[in-house]
């Protein structure tokens, strides 16, 4: 049996185990927001010490980390669904390369470096997701599956209020060059307890129990690419969902680099202002909304198949007034308005990866996920900040200072897209589900 750092007690007692990787799989997230979302809440102090344009700071919190991030993401994921593969390895390497070059970001003299630095950012986070899902997948029962994911999913808004806390304090007191560096040190020593304390299910046991399981994995033809993609394209749920999801991401990461900034330009506030209340009401309301997401998937998903759908169709719709009000509103209505409409942002989690494991066969869920990924990161967290900072450059000569407001206002009346994109997603998902259980069954 492998050796694991976890007390005796928890390594010893299944229920426990997967409590403790539930644990360090939600830290591993949050570490992963974290860093993939301090430059945002920096985006302001950076732009005044090296001289960037709104342009730069949109490709350099998007498209240059998205592009790199999607594209390797997809391998990475056909590696995690290889029996043979370690994906407490590959998240935990992967931690550690991303941790690293969040280091070196604080180490940039200029643009291109800094622009490298996230590039590499993108290169080690996209490891994290589609193995984590894939070992949840392998751990929890089907009927938990839903809060699991829900729970994995809290390390997003947990990471990025850490994110935002960490970044906006310290740039005010040490600069922003070592709030880098505090955030990426930590993740490195976690890599290491990862490393040391989870085991890969598919070798947990005696050695004699893992060479059975992986000799039975080895025995089931393994799906390629293209059988991989066929079965998700064929899915109208995935389809509508991924791009449901692509669409919230798009707004969620544009909103992210340009609120901030949205309360520093035009209400005043200073950048721990920003990181305190604005990060810290964010940060919760996301946790709201992911743990919402999660408990309305498994509360109603399993009776009523639409639900699982229909919650972020929902949600979404209702953020479009919320934004317009707290957009419109002076800063005591914007900071509640944008904390509620990141509460119901964050529904959308746990109903969208949740129909991965539902509707897909467990030999193509982490490619599955990585495709999903790769739709998302690049439609979401590639183009939103861009797309969104390139809109304010072209109104800044109509709107002068206010032009991330009006920018911003687009992002809120944009919401009615993913709405529209997940009630098509319900019209399918009850007969995607009997097809798949009646497959099941002739396979039997």
């Amino acid at each position: 049996m492998s050796q694991t750092l976890l007390p005796p007690s928890i390594a010893s007692n299944p229920q426990n185990r997967v409590r403790a990787t539930l644990w360090l799989l939600l830290i591993v997230n949050a570490f992963n927001f974290v860093d993939r979302q301090i430059v945002n809440i920096l985006a302001e102090p950076i732009k005044n010490d090296l001289g960037l344009s709104d342009t730069q700071i949109g490709l350099m919190t998007g498209l240059a980390f998205a592009l790199v991030y999607t594209i390797l993401g997809i391998p990475i994921a056909r590696w995690a669904d290889n029996p043979k593969s370690n994906r407490v390895g590959i998240v935990a390497g992967s931690l550690a390369i991303w941790s690293g070059m969040t280091v070196l970001c604080g180490l940039a003299m200029n643009f291109w470096q800094l622009l490298l630095a996230r590039i590499g950012v993108g290169v080690g986070e996209a490891g994290c997701t589609p193995a984590s899902h894939s070992l949840i997948g392998d751990t929890v029962p089907p009927e938990k599956r839903g809060s699991a994911i829900a729970f994995f999913g809290l390390g997003i808004p947990i990471g990025s209020l850490m994110g935002m806390v960490i970044g906006g304090v310290l740039a005010d007191t040490v600069g922003w060059r070592i709030a880098f560096m505090v955030a990426g040190v930590p993740g490195i020593l976690l890599a290491l307890v990862l490393w040391f304390a989870v085991k890969e299910p598919r070798k947990a046991g005696t050695v004699a129990e893992a060479a059975a399981r992986l000799k039975a994995s080895q025995a089931v033809r393994r799906s390629s690419i293209m059988e991989t993609l066929q079965e998700v394209l064929t899915s109208k749920v995935f389809i509508f969902a991924t791009l449901g999801a692509s669409f919230v991401a798009f707004l969620g990461y544009g909103k992210g680099v340009w609120n901030g900034i949205f309360l520093i330009r035009s209400h005043g506030l200073e950048l721990w202002q920003v990181g305190v209340f604005y990060g810290v009401g964010s940060g919760i309301g996301g946790i709201l909304g992911t743990w919402l997401g999660g408990w309305t998937s498994d509360k109603f998903g399993v009776d009523k198949p639409a639900h699982y759908m229909l919650a972020p169709a929902v949600a979404m719709l209702l953020t479009v007034p919320i934004l317009l009000i707290g957009y419109i509103g002076p800063v005591w209505v914007a900071i509640p308005m944008l904390t509620l409409s990141a509460a119901l942002s964050g529904v959308y989690y746990a109903p969208t990866f949740g129909c991965v494991q539902l509707l897909i066969s467990p030999a193509s869920r982490a490619v599955a996920v990585s495709l999903m990924l790769f739709t998302l990161n690049l439609i979401g967290l590639g183009l939103g900040p861009l797309l969104f900072g390139i809109l304010s450059d072209v109104l800044a000569p109509m709107a002068g200072a206010e032009s991330v407001r009006w920018s911003l206002y687009v992002a809120g009346v944009m919401g009615v897209i993913p709405a529209a994109l997940y009630w098509l997603a319900s019209r399918n998902i009850r007969r995607e589900l009997a097809e798949k259980a009646a497959r099941d069954a002739a396979l039997t």
